[in-house]
C-alpha cells in the first residue's frame, strides 16, 4: 500500500474515534445548572414559537445573548425532537468543527505538527467539557478558530488563494458576532494587533485594503440577526444586549461573577490539561524564538502567542469573570504544545496521554457523573414531585435559581409582570394557598427545616443542595 493511502486510512480512523468520542453520552446527563436548562428552554421556544429572531424565555423576550447556539438546537430539535441529547448536538458540532480548524493549520505547517495538533486539541478537557453541555462559549471558540485560522494561513508563506483566506478570516468575524456579540470582535482583530506588535511589524498592504470589503462582509453576515432583531425591538434590545450584557457586565460586577487579577493564568492552565506541563515548558523555550522570522514555524509560533495572551490580558480586566470566557484561547495552547512536541519527537508518552484522557473522561461519565448530575439538576427532583400528585402544578423557584427550572417545567414556572420568577421567598405560604392550587416549591436544602412539620405542606425530597417542597391547598 501506497505510504499517502495508508496515511489518508489512519486521519479518517482517528476522526470516526473523535466524532463517536464527543457524541458519546451528550443525553446520558441531565442539563446542569442555570445555563443549560436556560439556553435550552430558549431555542425550545424559539423553535415552538416558530421565530428564529427573538429569543424568549418563560414567553418574555430575552436578550442575554446572540442567535447562533440557539438556532443549532432549533435545528437539533426539529429533526431528532427536544432533548438533552439534541440540545448538546450544536456544542459538540463546535468542538469538532474547532478540531478540524486546528488540524487544518497544524498540517499546512508540516505533517508531523498536524498530526499533534489533531491529538492534543481533540483529549484537551477545556474542549471537551465544553463540548459537552450547552455553552455560547464552545461555539465563539469554533467561529474564532476558524477566523483565526484562516488568517494565520493567510500569513504563511506556502499558501496560497490569499484574498480568499482573508474572505474566510471575515466571514468567520461575523459568524463570531452571532456567536456572543461584540467579543467576537475583539478577540480577532485583537490577536492580530497583538500578534504584529510582538513580531515588530506592519500589516502588508493587501490586508489593509481588505478592510475595505472585508468589514462590510463580516457585517453582512452579522446582520442576518442583528438587523430583523433590532429592526423589531429598538432601544429595548440595544440597552439590554449591548448596555447590559456588554459593557455593564465588563466594567462592573453586576452578575455577581468577581474574581481576582490572576485568575485567568490559573484557569488556562486548567483547561489545558493533560498538556500543561507541555505548555509550560514551551512557553520557557519561547525567549529562544526567531520573533521575526519569515518560516512558518516562527509565524505559527508568534501567533500563537498573541492568540493566547490577549484573551487572558483582555478579560483578566473585566469586573466579571467565568472560566469559558477564555475557552478561545485553548487552540493557542494546543498549536504551542504540538509545536513541542514536533520538536522533541517523543511520541510513546504523549500517545499514551492521549488515550488516558479519553478513558478517563468515558469512565468518569459512567462511573461518576450521575451523583454530580442529580446534586446540580431539578430534574430528579420535578420527577418524584409529579409522581406525588403534583404533575402540571405550578413551580415556585428558589433564591438564585435562575429558571433552571423552565426546561423540565415548561410552562409552569410562575413569573411576575417584569418577566423575573417569582421565588419562594417573595410568597407567603396564605399567599400561595390563596392561588387554589398545589404548588411545587423549590428551596435551598439549609432552609427544610423551617417547614417542617408545617400543615399542608410535604417535604418531597432533595439533592443535596435543592429541596423540593408540595404546598397544599
Amino acid at each position: 500500500m501506497h505510504p499517502s493511502t495508508l496515511a489518508k486510512r489512519v486521519y479518517l480512523l482517528i476522526f470516526a474515534i473523535i466524532i463517536v468520542f464527543y457524541f458519546y453520552g451528550l443525553g446520558k446527563l441531565p442539563l446542569l445548572g442555570p445555563d443549560e436548562p436556560r439556553y435550552a428552554q430558549v431555542a425550545r421556544e424559539m423553535f415552538l414559537n416558530r421565530d428564529l429572531i427573538t429569543p424568549t424565555l418563560g414567553g418574555h423576550t430575552w436578550f442575554e445573548k446572540p442567535a447562533l447556539l440557539y438556532w443549532m438546537m432549533v435545528a437539533a430539535f426539529k429533526v431528532f425532537g427536544v432533548s438533552e441529547w439534541s440540545a448538546r448536538l450544536g456544542p459538540a458540532v463546535c468542538g469538532l468543527l474547532t478540531i478540524v480548524a486546528v488540524w487544518w493549520v497544524g498540517r499546512e505547517v508540516d505533517r508531523g505538527y498536524g498530526f499533534w495538533s489533531l491529538l492534543t486539541i481533540t483529549t484537551c478537557l477545556g474542549l471537551i467539557v465544553f463540548s459537552r453541555a450547552v455553552s455560547f462559549d464552545v461555539v465563539i471558540t469554533m467561529t474564532t478558530t476558524w477566523s483565526l485560522a484562516f488568517f494565520l494561513l493567510h500569513e504563511l508563506p506556502s499558501t496560497k488563494n490569499k484574498r480568499l483566506l482573508l474572505a474566510g478570516f471575515y466571514m468567520f468575524v461575523g459568524l463570531s458576532l452571532l456567536a456572543k456579540g461584540l467579543v467576537g470582535i475583539v478577540i480577532p482583530f485583537g490577536v492580530l494587533g497583538f500578534y504584529y506588535l510582538l513580531r515588530r511589524a506592519w500589516p502588508s498592504r493587501s490586508v489593509w485594503l481588505s478592510l475595505v470589503w472585508g468589514v462590510p462582509l463580516a457585517l453582512l453576515v452579522a446582520a442576518t440577526w442583528y438587523g430583523p432583531v433590532i429592526a423589531r425591538h429598538g432601544w429595548t434590545f440595544i440597552d439590554e444586549f449591548f448596555v447590559q450584557h456588554h459593557f455593564a457586565r465588563f466594567v462592573s460586577n453586576k452578575y455577581h461573577h468577581p474574581q481576582p487579577i490572576y485568575f485567568y493564568p490559573v484557569i488556562i492552565v486548567m483547561l489545558a490539561l493533560p498538556w500543561t506541563v507541555h505548555l509550560i515548558v514551551a512557553l520557557v523555550k519561547a525567549r529562544g524564538w526567531q520573533w521575526r522570522g519569515m518560516d512558518s514555524f516562527s509565524i505559527v509560533r508568534v501567533f500563537s502567542m498573541a492568540w493566547l495572551l490577549l484573551p487572558i490580558v483582555f478579560f483578566s480586566f473585566s469586573g466579571s469573570k467565568l472560566p469559558g470566557y477564555i475557552l478561545p484561547a485553548l487552540p493557542a495552547v494546543v498549536l504551542l504544545v504540538a509545536d513541542r512536541l514536533t520538536v522533541s519527537q517523543k511520541a510513546r508518552w504523549p500517545l499514551v496521554i492521549c488515550g488516558a484522557t479519553i478513558l478517563l473522561v468515558v469512565v468518569v461519565l459512567n462511573f461518576f457523573a450521575a451523583p454530580f448530575a442529580r446534586r446540580e439538576s431539578v430534574k430528579e427532583l420535578l420527577a418524584i414531585a409529579d409522581a406525588r400528585g403534583y404533575a402540571n402544578a405550578p413551580v415556585i423557584a428558589q433564591r438564585g435559581d435562575d429558571r433552571s427550572a423552565e426546561f423540565y417545567a415548561y410552562g409552569r414556572v410562575i413569573y411576575r409582570a417584569d418577566g423575573e420568577v417569582i421565588t419562594f421567598d417573595e410568597i407567603s405560604v396564605d399567599d400561595a394557598r390563596a392561588r387554589g392550587a398545589k404548588l411545587v416549591v423549590f428551596i435551598p436544602v439549609q432552609y427544610v427545616e423551617n417547614y417542617r412539620g408545617a400543615p399542608r405542606i410535604e417535604i418531597i425530597g432533595d439533592n443535596g443542595h435543592t429541596a423540593v417542597l408540595g404546598w397544599q391547598p
